[in-house]
């Protein structure tokens, strides 16, 4: 029998996906799900892609239906199960079979698998996969981690499944290790990022200027046909637009504000912070999402409190239209700058080398931050490799000057007006701070030396590194 060119494993709703993708673009599959069953009912699903398809009940079966050496997607629930499978896989691997996390995982755990198959002759790749179920099933962004002969072996199968930016691939091989995984991670923080971006420019609409779901749906529309292009803009348009089956209403109205989050955008906070670079925006969406399933209790606190005044200082109009969008564009901006500069701190760390261009490149397109935006990052670390941060080269500079004060005029007046706006805010505040080549951070030192004799430099050069306030002063 003719064996697979690559095998999967885990048929849920991803991994089903994943594998048709594989067998429509012309390549031979094997597959293993842990039941039987759900082998069996995918086949039964498959139409005209079963020719392609291999249906194995048990991990012999499978490993012998992949030509060596054997690269196998692993797409099951992150953490230990995937330990778990990969412990049950290695008996039957032969030396230079890979192992391919395809979920998403910790970049650290990925790490952990590298260092635990040192010596086996195995071999492990951690692959970040953006796009969703559709993705998944037509053309994901897939970011790659692992030893570069072992994406050579996989290169073909991916190349072929992935999405395409004007016919070019948006997979790439990114580095070492735990590479892939970290960039899937940054990924899906600027994502919770941009979609708690958005959240806050719908309540200014909802809230501050007492706009409906439907004339927010047509706003939406109309900037998703300019600098906002994007995945997400038009999915917000597409939400707006939707009424409920049940009641007839808007749909958006009918669900209930607590956003749920499975670990990324905590993951990609963490290791901000780990490293030392700043990333507020993505740090207030995170936070955002936490304080939105404490429901009971901000019911309780509007009950002590009352509700925010809610007169937005601003008459809507073109001119306001107009200053949302900009506010928003601005915020993005700073959003995915942040991205950027943590990508490019953890790229010295580690010892990836990570290819900012590329990155940008294979977001372009499958992947849920895709939009317009993104070729325009691609064109400014092409010509700005460099670039200590996004906002500096020349390109995006003057996008910040043109944008900014319309997010400074946004914030302004929906903190005047008790509405929430925290990652707008907190990417206000990030280039205000970025820009101040003078900040306050000298009264910091002063205080840590005061109580802690920690000690500080001096502007003037001078040899003192310690203040007259004297010895143990103030020590706690």
């Amino acid at each position: 029998m003719e064996q697979a060119e690559i095998g999967l494993i885990g048929l849920g709703v991803m991994g089903a996906n994943l594998s048709l993708n594989i067998a429509e673009k012309g390549n031979k599959i094997a597959v293993l799900n842990r039941t039987v069953e759900r082998t069996d009912k995918f086949m039964k699903e498959a139409g005209d892609l079963k020719s392609q398809i291999i249906p194995c009940h048990t991990i012999e079966e499978f490993v012998a239906a992949i030509r060596p050496p054997r690269p196998i997607i692993i797409m099951i629930k992150a953490g230990e199960p995937v330990d778990q499978q990969i412990a049950q896989l290695q008996p039957y691997l032969e030396a230079g079979d890979i192992m391919i996390d395809a979920g998403n995982a910790n970049f650290r755990d990925t790490m952990a698998r590298f260092d635990r198959l040192k010596g086996t002759g195995l071999t492990f790749i951690g692959m970040g996969v953006s796009g969703g179920e559709e993705g998944a099933r037509h053309g994901p962004s897939i970011m790659v981690g692992g030893a570069e002969d072992s994406w050579k072996r996989v290169e073909k199968v991916l190349t072929s499944i992935a999405a395409k930016y004007k016919g070019e691939p948006c997979v790439a091989w990114l580095g070492e290790n735990g590479a892939g995984h970290f960039v899937k991670t940054i990924h899906n923080g600027i994502e919770y990022a941009d979609m708690q971006m958005i959240a806050e420019i719908y309540g200014i609409l909802r809230d501050g200027l007492g706009k409906t779901a439907p004339e927010m749906s047509a706003i939406f529309g109309e900037w998703n046909k300019g600098r906002l292009n994007s995945y997400l803009i038009e999915i917000t348009e597409k939400v707006l637009s939707t009424a409920d089956p049940v009641t007839g209403k808007p749909i958006v109205d009918m669900i209930l504000d607590k956003a749920g989050q499975k670990g990324t955008g905590k993951w990609s906070v963490i290791e901000a912070q780990n490293m030392g670079v700043p990333a507020t925006a993505i740090e207030a969406a995170v936070a955002a999402r936490s304080l939105s399933a404490a429901k009971d209790q901000r019911e309780a606190a509007e009950a002590i409190f009352g509700k925010a005044p809610v007169t937005f200082p601003i008459a809507y109009g073109t001119e306001l239209l107009n200053d949302l969008e900009l506010a928003l564009f601005a915020a993005k901006i700073g959003a995915y700058a942040q991205g950027f500069a943590v990508m490019a701190e953890a790229s010295r760390e580690f010892g990836w080398s990570l290819p900012m261009p590329t990155i940008a490149r294979i977001w372009r397109a499958g992947c849920i931050i895709r939009s317009q935006f993104l070729d325009e990052i691609t064109t400014a670390f092409t010509a700005n490799p460099d670039a200590a941060n996004l906002i500096v080269t020349p390109a995006f500079s003057a996008m910040v000057k043109e944008s900014i004060p319309s997010l400074r005029r946004v914030v302004a007046a929906a903190l005047s007006a008790g509405l929430p706006v925290p990652a707008l805010a907190s990417a206000l505040t990030y280039f205000d701070a970025y820009r101040q080549g003078r900040g306050t951070a000298n009264l910091i030192q002063a205080q840590r030396d005061f109580f802690g004799a920690h000690g500080f430099d001096r502007i003037d050069g001078v040899d003192q590194h310690h203040g007259p306030w004297g010895s143990g002063v103030g020590a706690a």
